[in-house]
């Protein structure tokens, strides 16, 4: 048992040092000045754009496998379903961006089971303690509200089905169908953006950006949603 323990340790450890590892990685190799320059960002789009078309499956199979270890590093889900819908378009962004996230949550969800479960029940359980009795009643159902719904940060959310049991292929379908609506609205988001980038030579002012009907409908669509969870929020989680 207590080498158990002491295996647990180490691997939480490591996990972490990962974590920190590529989080420096990250932010060390693209300067701050080359992120905000618009020639650099309309120059890489045009080029990221006939390098997908031209190796599709690749870059599908690369963009999958960077959001899984995204995930697993604990990363944030808003970067993930713009990048996607930028890439691939909102429909088939939408679905890489989905199936990618959902894999990644439910593999996290795996290991913080089997590695600290004790943890997250200490840190969690007297707050979520009331969901318990939601989870049994009709676990798929109310796992799929509770993705739908959101308001909890996306790695925590990803983890806290861990206190309730959760099974694994409720977890997942729920996961992926709960968070589709939400990563589409995300997603064509992020395709309205590129659009942008590539029919404008200049960088466009906010003004065009938001009057734009490529980012207005999407990002009305956003608020709506945000607005429709919240209320729900405050229903279920009452």
């Amino acid at each position: 048992m207590e080498k158990a323990k002491k295996i647990k340790l180490f691997l939480g450890l490591l996990y972490f040092l990962i974590i920190i590892s590529f989080l420096f990685l990250i932010f060390s190799k693209i300067p701050i000045s080359d992120l905000t320059s618009y020639e650099f960002i309309k120059s890489n789009t045009e080029y990221l754009q006939k390098f997908k078309n031209s190796n599709l499956l690749l870059v599908s199979i690369s963009f999958i496998l960077f959001t899984i270890f995204w995930v697993l590093m604990l990363g944030f889900g808003s970067p993930i379903f713009l990048v996607g819908g930028f890439l691939f378009g909102k429909w088939l962004g939408t679905l890489i961006v989905t199936f990618s996230l959902t894999v990644g949550a439910t593999i996290l969800y795996i290991v913080a089971s089997y590695m600290f479960k004790e943890i997250i029940i200490e840190k969690f359980y007297n707050k979520f303690s009331k969901l318990s009795g939601k989870f049994k009643k009709n676990e798929f159902n109310f796992m799929l509200i509770y993705r739908f719904i959101g308001g909890i940060p996306f790695f925590i959310a990803n983890i806290i089905p861990c206190i309730f049991k959760v099974k694994i292929s409720n977890y997942f379908y729920a996961t992926f169908f709960g968070m589709l609506p939400q990563l589409f609205i995300g997603s064509s988001l992020g395709s309205s953006i590129e659009k942008i980038i590539i029919e404008n030579k200049e960088m466009p002012t906010f003004f065009d950006i938001i009057s734009s009907k490529d980012v207005y409908y999407p990002l009305t669509g956003l608020i709506i949603f945000i607005l429709i969870s919240i209320f729900l929020r405050k229903k279920i989680y009452k």
